[in-house]
């Protein structure tokens, strides 16, 4: 890989897991979710830093391009991220319904407790 490349990635990494901090920051991203991000972003920066490490891992995986094995990383880390955030969505809305379920009740207690 030309080293020019690997300077413009590298620093478009950089940027974007500075981005990343500053929303955890403002609080406009939760830390749970932006770990998953940050980690995929230094795995690239490691990956870019080192381009002979995925050739090594093609490689050892018996893949025969390593831009085989990136794609291969991507579609793995993309179905990891939609399971866990169909996880996040279940549990969101149990609580969304018990809640609505606890809102109803207490308006119907409160109804009652204006009629008596």
């Amino acid at each position: 890989m030309d080293i020019k490349l690997q300077i413009i990635i590298a620093v478009i990494i950089f940027l974007v897991l500075i981005f990343i901090i500053n929303m955890i920051r403002k609080g406009q991203l939760v830390l749970k979710y932006a770990l998953t991000w940050i980690l995929v972003g230094v795995g690239i920066l490691i990956l870019d830093l080192f381009p002979n490490l995925i050739s090594g891992i093609a490689s050892l995986m018996g893949v025969g391009q390593p831009i085989n094995i990136l794609f291969f990383f991507g579609f793995c880390f993309a179905l990891l991220l939609i399971f866990v955030l169909t996880v996040t969505v279940s549990k969101m809305s149990i609580q969304i319904k018990d809640l609505a379920q606890q809102i109803a009740l207490n308006n119907q207690s409160n109804e009652k407790t204006k009629n008596s």
